[in-house]
């Protein structure tokens, strides 16, 4: 027996086992889609922006103009000439002109995000994100389930058609999350969700908010020195990790606040000493108290 080969022959390197990135940020902050449109458009068609609404319109044959304010954030005009996707996830007003001659379709929803402006989503995303249908992986069958479901009325065909539109924006967050250079994707959430090593770190501070986070730790969930962890989550996050983390808290404690929740009952769970550190940091952050927030929300 040959001992040298069975001891220097080096063990297999494991691959990271995989991790799920979006269902625990999605189960807190739930987006929701109800189908309002399918069929053709003709002449313009205005899309209001609205509080807390989003918007999926799914572009099935023809071609279109879309156009924007000035300064809104997208071109002022953009022409669609290919079936695409057009994702909003945040209000904001935009015209679609279609000639009455061309035949375009279409399949539309409308999004609403959990909190609003403050839902993790919808301030992570670009204005609009418009991507050719051929260009996400997986999505024609979804697309196909949805069209059958609004190309003709059966029983419980608009509760189906939301859950489907769903479906079709979550394959398009897992594209996002696989393409963020392909979807012009700024510094933030979903960028650091993209960066493998950042990934495993920002999923771990989701999951436990509460926990008492230092750098360090915070760093060997990304398996790299703090300094090298630091510098990179400022690159691609666009914030340290520790104002994230404050962040992340805050956000939290915004939606429970909204559930009925009270300061008391949720400040350890996030991490804070008492109520009155929290109501601190909150008021420090969002520049009024929880009970002053909560008071223009009921306005």
């Amino acid at each position: 027996m040959n001992t040298r080969d069975t001891c220097t022959t080096p063990l297999p390197t494991q691959a990271p086992a995989p991790f799920d990135r979006l269902s625990s940020l999605l189960e807190r902050f739930r987006v929701r889609a109800h189908l309002f449109h399918s069929g053709p458009l003709c002449g313009v068609t205005h899309f209001a922006a609205a509080p807390g609404r989003g918007f999926l319109h799914v572009l099935r044959r023809g071609e279109m103009v879309v156009t924007h304010q000035p300064q809104a954030g997208p071109p002022e005009r953009l022409e669609v000439t290919e079936p695409s996707l057009l994702f909003y996830a945040r209000p904001l007003e935009h015209f679609f002109h279609n000639a009455p001659t061309e035949g375009s379709d279409f399949t539309c929803a409308a999004l609403d995000f959990d909190g609003g402006a403050s839902h993790p989503l919808a301030r992570a995303l670009p204005p609009l994100v418009l991507l050719s249908l051929g260009k996400v992986d997986g999505l024609q069958q979804s697309l196909d389930l949805l069209f059958a479901e609004t190309d003709r009325l059966r029983c419980g065909h608009r509760v189906l058609a939301d859950r489907l539109f769903e479906v079709v924006l979550l394959q398009l967050l897992r594209w996002l999350l696989d393409h963020p250079e392909q979807a012009h994707m700024p510094p933030g959430l979903l960028t650091g969700l993209a960066d493998p090593a950042l990934a495993r770190a920002l999923t771990a501070l989701h999951d436990a908010p509460g926990q008492p986070w230092s750098l360090a730790q915070m760093a060997q969930q990304a398996g790299m020195s703090r300094s090298a962890f630091a510098a990179r989550f400022k690159a691609v996050v666009g914030d340290t990790p520790a104002d994230y983390l404050a962040h992340w808290r805050l956000t939290l404690a915004q939606a429970h606040l909204r559930g009925g929740r009270s300061l008391k009952s949720i400040a350890n769970e996030l991490g804070y000493a008492n109520p009155s550190a929290l109501s601190r940091v909150f008021a420090q952050k969002v520049g009024m108290s929880p009970r002053v927030w909560l008071e223009g929300l009921a306005a």
